[in-house]
């Protein structure tokens, strides 16, 4: 017995060890350890990762010290936040000291769950303040090349070319250099460099590159504000001289129209604002800022603008211009000029270059020109490698299509685009754009030639392919089904989505580049799913908040670099995002002051939509865009303005009153829902037929839009339902829905049951869709659904699609009532020739997962839940079938409770873990 004893107490840590509690995935403001942070009271995360099924989280502890060694002995000198009964765990808001401008803050957690365990102490992390008041920037100059003249000035842009009747000709500017030198004379302990460069602007410390960023800074509405990027240098930092190096692109900010331009606009020259801020191991902080002893030299980017391409002129170059001990005497001063009134801190993932797109067919269509494919429509840039004579010109044209003659063809995304390169005849050449970017899958390149296709007069190039440039979201969703069509549809969405995320969700990534709103709540559920977009979507919401005017308006677009007409400036289904983006963002991401922060936005567009309204109905804008009716696509065909734009006007008011009520404020709460009330009646009396149980039009559109708002009354809701099934029935399973409507036909039949019409429309490829835009040859999602080659062929929008697969083949859902995946539904749909189906969504709590696969007479179904959230699983199981846990019949599992049998469907409820369920 005693040995007995001994060997169980040996074994007693062995068991203590596997049934651990773990904390992960620290994060400050839904980043890792970011920089800039300007929330007096930042929102702290973490997750929990344990073996045990159903764990929950009771309580927690965190520290936060300004000294990381007294974080190490477990102190918290800026908060300890004493053990809390919570299961809290996202969006912990810090309530320590007063925190300040540039200081770095290191923090750790432990936890107590559930089980009785208390948790190690998390691994630490870090988040480092922007600079927080303008005081902060006392003495850092806005600085540049020159000054434009204010009579030059274009805001807001010109979609046209004329002002006040006359004619607009904004030249090329001068896209300057700018350098400092300075010294380090100590051993360093951190350095740190705030800085803005307008439009774009690429940094360099010591003759390196000091990121992978680009496009830096995201894109604002500039006459508001702009933002600064902080950047750690201190691992760059050298002891003796040192220099500065920036090189300054126009971006949005100066839009010549010299070639293709959307719109033409000047909020000024190129400039530049930053400080540098060193702090000594010996206690000493040093501070170095722009100002006029900085030197300036035009660079040898000689052309650039965001909308028609980039000239580079290598003769120009100035070999070690970034590096101390250039001799720089023949530069010039700069000049201090002025900037927009307000810097705020990028605090969204920056624009990076990823994917590299090589070659996978070379075509000569015509003498001296030659066409590589790369196989893939995407947003980027050319890059080239070439070896020639000094002074030899190679030009690069991209395009999305080909022209029946085999050249590139840019008649539906703005031409002419093109990019030139001037060698300096010095060896093997390497060049790739710095400041803009266009979408396209073709390069044609004139003036060089293969060097397997050797010419004397020409330059021998060496090497061809783009880079492809997105928004660096973490990648959260994964999906495959068993279903290739699917697959290539699936395929197809992401990228037009990643083509089309950079600062802001543009609708393309050629012609227009504007942020169209739209796109932010009708895709932003597909978008969420396969990426975290939590720190883009404050931005967005910042955006609208910059762009609302005074009377209340929120544009179509945001930043609103122009001002555009009729329904392309005021349409309800574009400025609702002001309502419903930050409702979706909380409900997703759990983000309340973000919420918090738009309610005086969301306030003032309502109170506009209802003094645009008549008898509460509103009947403009652009309508369901893009719908299949007999006319060439643009605004709506088959359904009225008035049922798009008053159903979303409708919505709004029922998120808002949420909203209200959540925000404490009761009267406002009450407003809205009377209110409501109001528009529902007026929206019904005057477009639902109940006799024949239509909406309007009977689109559908009319009829799913009625249904998901709860505009319908309930007593004849299953009649519109049928309605709509009807009618896409009719149509051989073809679909007519549009940008606005097509959302929410899919929500409503996943919701209603109807699974089947999603697959039988979705899985065709012989009518307007997915499919067709396949078997047309689209590799991005295209902007009609019809693939038309004279619209773009890499749009945002109609790309619904993805996240039936994740909620639906998938099955992972968020249950009514939710906020960000703490309670999770689990029902896949499995359906049509789908025999199998997996898919995983990264969501605040962790990691979600499922796996299904269709029996010859049975289901399979695995899934993950993560620790401190619980689920409600569907599985498509008779009173007939057993199911099976990992072997073992559910009625007898403990950790496992049956919540209700439904006809065809058995309903449990679990805790968090891995489970391998089988019916049969």
């Amino acid at each position: 017995m005693k040995s007995l004893f001994i060997c169980l107490l040996s074994l007693s840590p062995l068991f203590v060890a596997s049934q651990t509690i773990n904390v992960t995935r620290l994060q400050c403001q839904n980043a890792n350890n970011p920089l800039g942070v300007e929330q007096p009271n930042p929102a702290l995360s973490w997750q929990l990762t344990s073996n045990q099924r159903n764990t929950m989280q009771t309580a927690y502890r965190i520290l936060v010290s300004d000294d990381v060694n007294l974080l190490k002995s477990n102190k918290g000198n800026i908060w300890d936040s004493g053990k809390i009964n919570s299961q809290s765990s996202i969006q912990v808001k810090y309530t320590g000291q007063k925190l300040k401008s540039a200081k770095t803050y290191y923090w750790k957690v432990k936890v107590w769950d559930n089980k009785g365990r208390v948790s190690d102490w998390s691994d630490k992390a870090s988040w480092q303040m922007g600079l927080l008041t303008a005081a902060d920037w006392s003495k850092a100059q806005w600085i540049g090349y020159n000054r434009l003249p204010d009579s030059a000035r274009i805001v807001p842009a010109l979609h046209s070319l004329t002002k006040a009747g006359k004619n607009v000709r904004l030249k090329r500017d001068i896209l300057p250099l700018l350098r400092k030198e300075f010294t380090v004379s100590t051993s360093v302990k951190s350095a740190t460099l705030f800085i803005c460069g307008l439009g774009q602007f690429e940094l360099s410390l010591n003759g390196k590159k000091v990121s992978d960023h680009f496009l830096d800074p995201g894109w604002t509405q500039y006459d508001k504000h702009a933002l600064y990027v902080t950047f750690d240098v201190t691992k760059i930092l050298q002891h003796g001289k040192n220099a500065l190096g920036v090189q300054l692109g126009n971006g949005f900010y100066y839009i010549p129209n010299e070639r293709y331009t959307k719109i033409t606009g000047a909020y000024g020259f190129p400039k530049m604002r930053c400080k540098l801020m060193i702090e000594y191991r010996n206690g000493a902080v040093e501070t170095l800022v722009s100002d006029t002893s900085w030197r300036t030299h035009e660079s040898p980017t000689v052309f650039s603008s965001i909308y028609g391409g980039e000239d580079y002129d290598a003769r120009l170059e100035q070999s070690g211009w970034d590096k101390p001990g250039f001799n720089d005497r023949h530069w010039q001063q700069a000049v201090v000029v002025d900037g927009p009134p307000l810097l705020h801190s990028q605090t969204a993932e920056p624009v990076k270059l990823f994917d590299e797109l090589k070659p996978q067919k070379i075509t000569q269509p015509k003498p001296g020109l030659r066409v590589y494919d790369l196989g893939q429509n995407a947003s980027g840039i050319p890059a080239i490698s070439v070896k020639g004579k000094r002074g030899s010109v190679v030009k690069i044209t991209p395009g999305e299509l080909l022209n029946p003659d085999g050249t590139v063809n840019q008649s539906a995304t703005g031409r002419p685009n093109y990019f030139s390169y001037i060698l300096k005849g010095e060896g093997v050449e390497s060049w790739q754009p710095k400041f803009t970017y266009y979408g396209f899958r073709y390069v044609q390149v004139e003036g060089a030639a293969p060097a397997q296709e050797h010419i004397d007069s020409l330059p021998v190039l060496y090497s061809v392919k783009g880079l492809h440039n997105h928004y660096d979201a973490h990648a959260d969703g994964t999906f495959w089904c068993s279903d290739t069509l699917f697959n290539s549809t699936y395929k197809l969405i992401d990228w037009a989505i990643r083509s089309n995320m950079v600062s802001v969700l543009t609708d393309c990534p050629h012609r227009e580049k504007l942020g169209w709103l739209e796109e932010a709540h009708l895709m932003g559920s597909s978008v969420r799913y396969a990426y975290n977009i939590a720190s883009l979507g404050r931005k967005i919401t910042h955006d609208m908040m910059n762009a609302q005017t005074g009377e209340g308006l929120v544009p179509d677009i945001a930043p609103e670099y122009v001002q555009f007409s009729g329904g392309f400036r005021d349409s309800p289904e574009w400025g609702s995002s002001a309502i419903i983006l930050p409702w979706y963002l909380y409900h997703w991401y759990g983000d309340i002051e973000n919420l918090k922060m738009a309610y005086p936005m969301m306030k003032r567009y309502i109170a506009y939509l209802d003094k645009k309204s008549e008898n509460h109905i509103l009947s403009y804008g652009l309508g369901d865009w893009f719908d299949i009716g007999p006319k060439r696509p643009g605004e709506s065909q088959l359904t009225p303005k008035g049922v798009t734009a008053t159903a979303i006007y409708y919505y709004d008011l029922d998120i808002i009153r949420q909203v209200a009520a959540l925000l404490g404020e009761k009267q406002d709460a009450e407003q809205y829902g009377a209110l409501a009330a109001t528009v529902k009646k007026s929206f019904n009396e005057q477009f639902f037929d109940n006799k024949t149980a239509q909406y309007a039009s009977g689109s559908q559109a009319a009829n799913a839009m009625a249904v998901y708002m709860k505009l319908v009354e309930l007593s004849y809701k299953n009649a519109v339902v049928a309605n709509l099934v009807k009618d896409i029935r009719d149509r051989n399973n073809s679909l007519t829905a549009g940008d606005v409507g097509f959302r929410y036909v899919l929500r409503v039949l996943e919701d209603e049951g109807y699974p089947d019409v999603i697959y039988a429309m979705n899985s065709r490829s012989d009518v307007p869709g997915y499919g067709y835009q396949l078997a047309h040859g689209a590799t991005a999602l295209t902007e009609s659904w019809q693939a038309y080659g004279f619209v773009s062929n890499n749009h945002l929008m109609l790309g619904h699609l993805m996240e039936w697969f994740y909620s639906g083949l998938g099955g992972i859902r968020q249950a009514d009532g939710s906020i960000a995946f703490k309670t999770i539904e689990i029902r896949p749909q499995p359906v049509g020739s789908v025999t199998a189906a997996k898919a995983s969504y990264s969501s605040p709590y962790g990691v979600i997962r499922t796996e299904w696969n269709k029996l010859p007479k049975g289901f399979n179904l695995t899934v993950e839940i993560p620790a401190n959230a619980t689920a409600r699983i569907y599985l498509p199981a008779n009173a007939r079938q057993q199911v099976t846990e990992s072997g073992k019949p559910v009625e007898k599992l403990t950790d496992i409770r049956i919540a209700e049998r439904q006809e065809n469907c058995l309903v449990l409820t679990v805790g968090s873990g891995k489970y391998q369920f089988l019916v049969n």
